[in-house]
C-alpha cells in the first residue's frame, strides 16, 4: 500500500461571496485570527505526513505563492530586532525548494475539473485533496484521521459530518453501508440531493483521500450538479473497484466558504488562544450586551 505522500490544494476559485474584500485578495489568503485560511490546510497536511503539495490557482492569485515562498527583507528586520516569534511565524509556512508547485486552472468548471488539472503533479499515486474553506479543528487533524484509515484499509477515504437532513442539498452525501461509529462504508455518493431523496445525512467535508484512477473518470470530462465536472461523480464511479470508506472526523468544522462560518472559526480560534482568550471573551460579553434588543 503506498503512503499518501502529495496533496492538492484546489485555490482557484473566485470568492465572490466575501466581495469586496476577496476583489484583490485570494479568498484563501483570508485570516483567520492572524494566519490565512490556507496555511492551516497546510499544516494539517503536513501534521499527515504530506512532502509535496500542489496548488490549483488562477490569475489574481499570486499572493498565495508570495505566503510561502521567503521573504527577505522582513525576516532581516525582525531578526534585527529580535523579534523571534515573529520570524518564526512566517518562516515556519515557508516549504523546502520543489516541495510546493502551482499550476493554473484556466477556466472555473468545477472541483472535479481542478483536480484533474494537478494530473501531472498526481502522476499514479494515490494523493489527498484538501478545500482550505473547510477549516477543521482538533487532534489529531482530520488529514490524520483519515490516514489512519487509509493505511488500515485502503482505497479511498472521504471526511464525513453528520448534517441536519434538511440541509443535504448544500453537500455530496453518501449511502452508507456497514458503520461502527467512527468508520462508514461507502455504497454510493450523490451530490447535493433533495432532502426528500438523500440516502442519509452523512455529509462530505472537504477532504478526500483518492486512488489515481479517479483522473480517468475526470478526464472524460461529464459535468453534474449546477453544469461543471463534479468530483463526487467521479469518485462514485471508483466505489466496489477499491475499498470506499468515510471517516467521521473528530475536529469541529467551520464553514469559511460563508461569512457566518468564517466569523464563527475567527471567534472560536481566538477563544482558544492563551494570548487572546481571556480579553476576546471579555469583549464579546460586551459586545453582546451592548446588542441586545432591549439595550
Amino acid at each position: 500500500m503506498k503512503p499518501i505522500r502529495k496533496a492538492v490544494f484546489p485555490v482557484g476559485g473566485l470568492g465572490t461571496r466575501f466581495l469586496p474584500a476577496t476583489k484583490a485578495l485570494p479568498k484563501e489568503m483570508l485570516p483567520v485570527v492572524d494566519k490565512p485560511l490556507i496555511e492551516y490546510a497546510v499544516e494539517e497536511a503536513r501534521a499527515a505526513g504530506i512532502e509535496e503539495f500542489v496548488f490549483v490557482t488562477s490569475r489574481g492569485k499570486t499572493a498565495i505563492q508570495n505566503h510561502f515562498d521567503s521573504h527577505l527583507e522582513l525576516e532581516y528586520a525582525l531578526r534585527e530586532k529580535g523579534r523571534d516569534s515573529e520570524l518564526s511565524a512566517i518562516t515556519n509556512a515557508v516549504g523546502a525548494p520543489g516541495q510546493f508547485a502551482y499550476v493554473r486552472q484556466m477556466e472555473p468548471l468545477g472541483l472535479g475539473h481542478a483536480v484533474w488539472t494537478a494530473r501531472n503533479f498526481i502522476g499514479n499515486e494515490p494523493f489527498a485533496v484538501l478545500l482550505a474553506d473547510d477549516l477543521i479543528s482538533g487532534e489529531p487533524g482530520a488529514l490524520s484521521e483519515m490516514s489512519e484509515v487509509h493505511n488500515e484499509y485502503g482505497g479511498n477515504v472521504i471526511a464525513l459530518m453528520e448534517v441536519a437532513p434538511a440541509e443535504t442539498a448544500r453537500y455530496g452525501v453518501v449511502a452508507p453501508g456497514t458503520d461502527d461509529g467512527r468508520v462508514v462504508e461507502v455504497l454510493d455518493l450523490v451530490e447535493k440531493p433533495d432532502p426528500a431523496e438523500a440516502p442519509s445525512n452523512l455529509a462530505i467535508v472537504g477532504r478526500y483521500i483518492l486512488q489515481p484512477e479517479v483522473l480517468d473518470f475526470l478526464a472524460l470530462g461529464e459535468t453534474g450538479a449546477g453544469g461543471e465536472i463534479q468530483l463526487t461523480d467521479s469518485m462514485a464511479r471508483l466505489i466496489g473497484g477499491a475499498p470506499f470508506s468515510g471517516v467521521r472526523i473528530s475536529g469541529t468544522r467551520y464553514d469559511c466558504g460563508t461569512k457566518i462560518g468564517f466569523l464563527e472559526a475567527n471567534v472560536a480560534f481566538a477563544l482558544e488562544r492563551d494570548d487572546l482568550g481571556g480579553d476576546i471573551f471579555a469583549r464579546l460579553e460586551q459586545v453582546l450586551e451592548s446588542h441586545r434588543p432591549d439595550a
